[in-house]
């Protein structure tokens, strides 16, 4: 039998040239089979579908045609976030550069939990943390899978930092992801702040903490997951140093409005924060996974640090070989700063300004799309590229079976929230391709199964 060929080494790329064809041709015919931004006929129609071209999975002989079917199979059963009408979650279609520069990222395989597994990939990523935290305002910046594990580790260093007995305090709304790491990591209840008008206010925030013994961190939002309300973050600063706790801020999703100079003013008060919490595979185009976690004192991720003498060995660390293991609580950890990188370099900060404002403008459009509607209901204006809208007159029940209508029918994916106790349709425009043109047609779709 022979052996199949590897993706990296001196033969690597020639190997890999036709199974990019095979793969990009399989794309092609998924994704015309699809025909719209998700595959119709809801879950168990998706799952036959997919459970037919698998087949037997692990079959006595291989089958060489698995590539082609399976990438066929998956982009025919896939919400595709580069179409108009996918809108429903802060879910962004990748530019190609990005995930080309993916490719080459999985080819190679370093993991950067030692050096000598990933020479210049630890070298890359040492730069563009460096860079990417001073535009925060913030010193250094630890890569991570995302939002999630962000705060995470946000609430770790603060516990490290000022003991268990650490309080957690977070608006209503707040990321799920922060009262679930206070759990996790073992940390006293969270108190959480009403925020009746969906952004944290400091006024109500300076009331509780003036009843708070003890040290006590605060989580604020820059970007919240229902409406993409930033909370006002210099208020909330000046308030948390009046009392002398620590602040998060929880910027996965608004935290890249600071490298356009039309938004950037919507993010003042990051350089405040203690710890910001950024996400690249929402604002950013960049392939899963891509979080940061910036950090205004580089010496508390000494509480990351761990020795294990194959990694990091004491006499390789004197002798001058990068400790990572600080770095991460992950060990094995892929180079996900090379799409980062590629992406930074090749559209520079005026491009990467380009896309932002093109989402923000687009959800301009819609909200004036909506207002000018007389069977819709806006929500409000945007505040990031986040707009919600709802079939005027209606109730809740309507509004859910719209949206799981038009989920069936794979026509449109539209995102939900309850900012006020009612059930809103949420759009959240990550696409700079998206034309006024496509969201007319998204309310169209709306409208027509109001009617029905």
């Amino acid at each position: 039998m022979t052996t199949p060929p590897l993706a990296s080494g001196p033969h690597g790329p020639h190997a890999l040239r036709p199974l990019l064809d095979t793969v990009l041709d399989a794309l092609t015919t998924g994704t015309r089979a699809r025909g719209g931004p998700l595959p119709a006929g809801g879950p168990d129609a998706v799952t036959a579908r997919l459970t037919g071209a698998l087949g037997d999975l692990l079959p006595e002989h291989g089958d060489p045609d698995a590539l082609r079917t399976l990438v066929h199979a998956l982009a025919e059963g896939a919400a595709d976030p580069a179409d108009p009408l996918c809108a429903a979650h802060l879910h962004c279609p990748p530019l190609a550069v990005a995930a080309a520069a993916d490719l080459a990222a999985a080819a190679l395989n370093p993991s950067l939990d030692s050096w000598d597994q990933a020479p210049a990939a630890s070298a890359l990523e040492a730069e563009v943390t460096r860079v990417l935290a001073h535009e925060t305002g913030l010193a250094d910046a630890l890569i991570t899978t995302g939002g999630t594990e962000s705060n995470q580790l946000a609430l770790l260093l603060a516990r490290e930092t000022h003991g268990p007995a650490l309080r957690l305090v977070h608006g209503a709304n707040a990321h799920h992801s922060l009262p679930r790491a206070a759990w996790l990591l073992g940390l006293p209840a969270p108190v959480v702040v009403p925020t009746p008008a969906g952004t944290l206010d400091p006024a109500d925030l300076d009331t509780v903490l003036a009843a708070l013994p003890g040290p006590v961190v605060v989580a604020a939002t820059a970007g919240t997951t229902d409406a993409g309300l930033i909370d006002p973050l210099p208020g909330i600063a000046a308030v948390c140093a009046a009392h002398g706790a620590r602040l998060h801020i929880d910027a996965a999703y608004g935290g890249a409005l600071a490298l356009s100079p039309r938004h950037r003013h919507r993010v003042d008060g990051l350089a405040a924060a203690h710890t910001v919490t950024l996400d690249l595979h929402k604002i950013g185009w960049q392939p899963v996974a891509a979080g940061l976690l910036a950090v205004a004192d580089p010496g508390e991720l000494a509480a990351l640090h761990q020795h294990a003498d194959y990694l990091n060995a004491d006499d390789d660390t004197d002798a001058g070989l990068p400790d990572l293991l600080h770095r991460s609580l992950r060990t094995t950890r892929r180079p996900d700063v090379l799409k980062i990188a590629v992406t930074l370099r090749t559209l520079g900060r005026t491009g990467l300004t380009h896309l932002i404002d093109q989402i923000c403008a687009r959800a301009h459009d819609l909200a004036d799309l909506v207002e000018d509607h007389p069977a819709l209901d806006l929500y409000g204006r945007p505040a990031i590229s986040t707009v919600l809208f709802r079939p005027a007159g209606a109730d809740d029940t309507t509004v859910a079976t719209v949206r799981r209508t038009l989920l069936q029918h794979g026509r449109a994916v539209l995102g939900r929230a309850r900012p006020d106790g009612r059930l809103w349709l949420k759009a959240t425009l990550l696409n700079p391709h998206t034309r006024p043109d496509d969201l007319a047609h998204l309310l169209e779709l709306v409208e027509g199964h109001t009617r029905t």
